[in-house]
């Protein structure tokens, strides 16, 4: 046997066929753990979201919140990457993957899931006292407690500092009054994590988040409606009209904006996986629609332009799993940057839009339809593209690193 033939590697390119679903071989990375938990997620999001996504969709609305949220907690979806208090305590990159499976069906079941356990609970894990842990996050892994996160405000969204929800001491309790707006799981929560100017002079330094029962007087949840994107989702104003907390409502672990925007980038990993479960749906529906429709007598996916199209996204969501992967790798090793969330969310989401509608122009007028996942998946992710930081905000967050130059004001 030649030199040449002993460094051959055992198999063989020959002996392993192109996987169209796989074809840089990521699979490879995981292993059989990480592919058990994928798989599970995505049956469970086949045999429940599935079947019944574009009835929601299409009737804004999600029935069953509360049971979906109790599978998932059964799952160990919710609270997923969290030790302890009944959290599954799996790794980042098994959220991640979790992640996008959901999105893949939906959104709207990726964001309850996000909002649940990257916001809520996790603000309560890290930052919360033991009681707070010991009291809500076991009942929040198991699904049978909704939280919601509120920091977003009717005029307030980019610039949290300015935020005009306040809580003033009275006694030894604190007293909340304010408004936040776009809330999901709001109207179905059983505790929000609210946070609060402490300081009337505003500027962020003051910034306090609240352990808030929703049945505390004072506290409203009206649905928003009439929405175009996230439809099948749970979107919600909160109203804070003199809210009475006790003293030990308030986060102990947290002071001005860190604690909030350190929520924020744990979600907006999640983000990174699940816009690529997004564009994975509406791929695999513009694939399987030109392997199957013809015109002038034979498939559409049989001409260079449509196998053009077709490369391209290919290229850019099989390159934003890998960056979803690099970054949930690093996270695991605790090594991962705010600026790196910024990196993959700011990436993955702006591409996965262009996925769906390069998606859409091969299904043609069926593309439109609500038969096809494609145009569901385009407009929740116009709403994904913004939430939890804009396009402009990640921009400037990497241009910040980048110069060492800060162009936020």
């Amino acid at each position: 046997m030649s030199t040449t033939e002993s460094a051959k590697p055992s198999g063989s390119p020959k002996s392993q066929p192109f996987d169209p679903g796989d074809p840089l071989g990521i699979d490879d990375l995981l292993d059989p753990e990480d592919l058990a938990i994928r798989d599970t997620v995505r049956t469970w999001a086949a045999d429940r979201v599935l079947p019944h996504i574009a009835e929601w969709y299409e009737n804004g609305e999600l029935p069953g919140i509360r049971d979906l949220a109790r599978e998932l907690g059964s799952l160990g979806a919710l609270g997923m990457s969290l030790q302890g208090y009944g959290c599954a305590g799996a790794s980042a990159v098994q959220y991640g993957l979790a992640c996008l499976e959901l999105e893949a069906a939906d959104s709207g079941i990726r964001s309850l899931v996000s909002v649940q356990g990257s916001l809520a609970m996790y603000a309560i894990h890290r930052f919360g006292s033991e009681e707070q842990k010991q009291q809500w996050l076991p009942g929040m892994a198991a699904g049978e407690t909704i939280g919601c996160f509120g920091l977003t405000e009717p005029d307030h969204g980019s610039d949290p500092a300015g935020m005009r929800t306040y809580a003033e001491r009275d006694g030894d309790d604190w007293v909340l009054t304010g408004r936040k707006m776009w809330i999901t799981n709001g109207s179905v929560a059983g505790v929000a994590v609210v946070w609060a100017q402490t300081d009337q002079a505003g500027g962020g330094s003051g910034i306090r988040g609240f352990v808030v029962p929703t049945d505390s007087p004072g506290f409203s949840a009206p649905e928003i409606r009439h929405k175009w994107s996230l439809r099948a989702s749970v979107t919600s104003e909160l109203v804070l009209d003199g809210v009475r907390l006790p003293a030990d409502a308030v986060l102990p672990g947290a002071t001005g904006l860190r604690g909030p925007l350190s929520c924020l980038s744990h979600a907006r990993y999640g983000i990174v996986w699940g816009a690529m479960g997004a564009a994975r749906a509406s791929f695999e529906a513009a694939l399987d629609y030109a392997k199957s429709r013809e015109q002038f007598g034979r498939p559409i996916g049989g001409f260079q332009l449509t196998q053009a199209k077709l490369a391209d996204m290919a290229l850019e969501l099989h390159k934003g799993i890998l960056l979803a992967h690099h970054l949930g790798r690093r996270m695991d090793a605790g090594r991962i940057r705010p600026e790196q969330v910024s990196f993959g969310k700011l990436n993955n989401v702006r591409e996965a839009i262009e996925i769906c509608r390069t998606s859409r122009t091969i299904l043609g007028a069926n593309g439109i339809s609500l038969e096809y996942p494609v145009m569901r998946h385009a407009t929740n992710l116009e709403s994904v593209l913004t939430y939890e930081g804009t396009v402009e905000m990640h921009q400037l967050v990497l241009g910040k690193a980048l110069t060492g130059l800060d162009a936020f004001r």
